[in-house]
């Protein structure tokens, strides 16, 4: 994957909300960066890491998560091509959580000086990624409410939409099967919730012709039921572009 390609994901990402000009573009591709491929299940920052660079998704699918003392993990946000899972490093000098992929990805890692250059030059930049880390909480606060006041089977099914339309607005498809490569352990610790509940509700939801599950890819077999199911209101994810 060269330069310009890997790019070009964050590019579409951030022009679902705010429209760059081609001058915005080209800016934004003569950064400095470097592509790295890296493995399954690979941590790519831990808590108390101090990053001198903003990575991005070029390809792959990454997960965000912390640890409490006992050992348990809490994950919190799914990372799909397009994204800049550390973009709060610019500003925040150590890392407060954990970064892994999910599975062979390719990242690209922007030197934190030339990103801040840019900002201050191309302003409509900087509110296209000012933005994103505007949706970023509005999701962590939906994730919260998710967790906290929607019973399991919701849960599981809100958390299915979110990935999903987060992926159809940033590759609009008329087909409802998508690539959402985790295993039951890791949707369990994304919405609190044991392995054998998750496989159960799972169950549920094909039995009932909502959705099917299988080898990293889900298929939604009936999305307005889903959607009943999980009170799923997409307002959150703020979709609609800037005029």
């Amino acid at each position: 994957m060269d330069k310009e390609t890997a790019i070009a994901s964050v590019l579409r990402r951030l022009s679902v909300n705010t429209p760059l000009t081609e001058d915005d573009q080209r800016a934004m591709l003569m950064l400095p960066m470097k592509l790295e491929r890296r493995g399954r299940n690979e941590t790519i920052l831990s808590t108390g890491d101090r990053p001198s660079t903003c990575s991005f998704v070029a390809s792959g699918f990454l997960f965000g998560s912390k640890t409490v003392a006992d050992g348990k993990r809490q994950i919190f946000a799914f990372h799909q091509p397009g994204d800049m899972p550390d973009l709060q490093s610019l500003f925040l000098n150590v890392i407060d959580h954990d970064l892994w992929t999910r599975e062979e990805s390719v990242l690209g890692f922007i030197p934190h000086e030339p990103l801040r250059h840019l900002l201050r030059s191309r302003p409509t930049v900087a509110t296209a990624l000012w933005r994103e880390t505007l949706v970023d909480a509005a999701r962590f606060r939906e994730w919260i409410c998710n967790i906290g006041q929607r019973e399991g089977i919701s849960r599981l099914a809100y958390l299915v939409l979110e990935v999903y339309i987060r992926w159809k607005a940033f590759e609009p498809t008329t087909g409802t099967t998508f690539r959402f490569p985790v295993s039951q352990m890791l949707l369990g610790e994304a919405i609190g919730m044991s392995t054998v509940h998750v496989n159960r509700m799972l169950q549920e939801l094909r039995h009932d012709g909502l959705l099917e599950f299988e080898h990293g890819e889900v298929t939604i077999m009936n999305e307005q039921k889903l959607r009943e199911l999980a009170d799923f209101d997409p307002l959150y994810l703020h979709l609609d572009q800037e005029p």
